[in-house]
């Protein structure tokens, strides 16, 4: 009788985390590794005598699973946190989306920052990249973050699709960003060596910097990727606004190997969104192995969590 009962017992009444994810489906019955995927549904197929259309009608409408925090933190990059409504079984994940546009933007940025095979123009070179992919994947992925109730991503991803568009629009002649720091208006290209431009644009990237300080602060709730991510783009940001304000000044040596460096935090936070982007494509397909992105989301225990304790103690 207490098995019956506990049979009948629907997914998502106890107090785990349960997700929904359309791709997924639970129809295994033996197994001998215990999984995030063994965890008990009512639409496992059951040695009945059962009709075929029937077994069919149990395996489409196997649209829950339950799986783990880590693996919904690698998926989302946020700490797992129940939502109402199911637009997460609904449509994809679209966080290797924001992803894929920021390091087909980065990592052609962070090799003409450090002058790779002659490289340079401040990017110039890759601004269609700025706009459609870094600008237009980033914010399209922020948007949609939002509506799966994900806002540190949705915050992450848009913020950073408008740090694309922005860069995209400065070096864009038709904005005349820069020409209007040239003495000749029939030479607005003169205006990107003035020394009020350089110095103007410098706090720009100051407060990139530390708008990515503070997300690398959240980020100690998420994994190890994340935080090097956040943490090679602070000190990108940090040694960019350097950078400028040294040709503010006039120097031009400082400046260039300032430059360098900055290109090189900038290509570390390249290789883990590959990494974690990677990571989360292996993930969408179910591959037989995982990477891994070092989980620290129970390194700092949640807010709610340490609320509950209190209330348990204070009883």
């Amino acid at each position: 009788m207490e098995r019956a009962q506990q049979e009948k017992k629907p997914v998502g009444s106890d107090d785990t985390f349960n997700p929904i994810f359309a791709s997924m489906q639970n129809v295994s019955e033996d197994s001998g590794h215990r999984s995030f995927l063994d965890a008990p549904s009512p639409y496992r197929l059951k040695p009945d005598n059962s009709s075929s259309d029937e077994a069919l009608k149990q395996i489409r409408t196997a649209n829950t699973v339950s799986i783990s925090p880590e693996l919904f933190e690698k998926l989302y990059l946020t700490p797992h946190k129940a939502v109402k409504g199911e637009l997460r079984g609904a449509f994809g994940n679209p966080t290797p989306v924001a992803l894929i546009g920021f390091v087909l933007s980065c990592t052609p940025l962070a090799c003409e920052l450090m002058g790779w095979r002659s490289a340079g123009g401040n990017g110039a070179a890759t601004l269609g990249a700025y706009y459609f992919c870094g600008g237009m994947l980033m914010t399209l992925g922020g948007l949609l973050e939002f509506f799966l109730g994900n806002t540190f991503a949705f915050v992450v991803f848009c913020s950073y699709g408008g740090f694309w568009f922005t860069l995209g629009s400065t070096l864009t002649p038709s904005f005349n960003a820069y020409g209007s720091y040239s003495s000749d208006p029939l030479k607005p290209y003169e205006g990107l060596t003035s020394a009020g431009f350089h110095a103007s644009y410098g706090f720009f990237l100051l407060f990139m910097g530390f708008l990515c300080l503070l997300y690398l602060i959240c980020a100690l709730r998420t994994n190890v990727v994340f935080v090097t991510i956040f943490f090679g783009l602070f000190f990108t940001f940090v040694l960019l606004t350097g950078s400028y304000w040294q040709l503010a000044i006039g120097h031009v040596t400082a400046a260039a190997k300032l430059q360098i460096a900055s290109g090189a935090f900038a290509f570390l936070a390249c290789l883990a969104a590959w990494w974690i982007f990677f990571a989360q494509m292996l993930a969408s397909v179910d591959f037989p192995f995982q990477l891994p992105v070092g989980d620290i989301s129970h390194v700092i225990r949640s807010g709610s969590d340490r609320l509950q304790v209190k209330e348990h103690f204070s009883a």
